[in-house]
């Protein structure tokens, strides 16, 4: 309440990708995730039943991105996911990965690897949702996709 108690604070929302169990904001698309909650009410964006599930779609995602199309450094990495012709600004983006991993741009991730993967993620859940992942979520996430 304010100071005269007859109006509610608004308590601040939490970020859709926190609220969609989504943490990177993988968006809607043919895709049949493991994990995807039963009805989708984000039009734009996947909802996962757990933040485990959400983490594991982004570990597949980036695999994908290494062996599919050729985006196997940090940098062609965040390119792929964060472009600028979707109104992000990848080079600002970049940057912060950086800043968190202590990884190089051109430092090649491998998507079988927990020790480059699980910080690469955990970093871009901070700049996708501005605040730091819940390092438990983000281990039984990587649990679920290389068991």
């Amino acid at each position: 309440m304010n100071n005269n108690d007859t109006e509610p604070i608004m308590m601040k929302r939490e970020p859709r990708g926190l609220r969609n169990c989504n943490p990177l904001n993988l968006r809607r698309s043919a895709d049949l995730w493991q994990g995807l909650r039963e009805t989708q009410s984000d039009p734009q964006f996947f909802q996962f039943k757990s933040m485990a599930w959400g983490y594991r779609a982004a570990f597949v995602t980036i695999r994908t991105y290494v062996w599919r199309h050729g985006a196997d450094t940090l940098v062609r990495i965040v390119k792929r996911w964060a472009p600028d012709a979707d109104g992000n600004d990848s080079r600002l983006y970049l940057a912060r990965v950086r800043a968190l991993t202590g990884f190089a741009a051109e430092k090649k991730i491998d998507p079988l690897c927990r020790e480059e993967m699980v910080p690469v993620v955990e970093a871009m859940s901070r700049v996708e949702n501005g605040q730091p992942a819940v390092k438990e979520q983000v281990a039984m996430g990587w649990s679920l996709y290389l068991g």
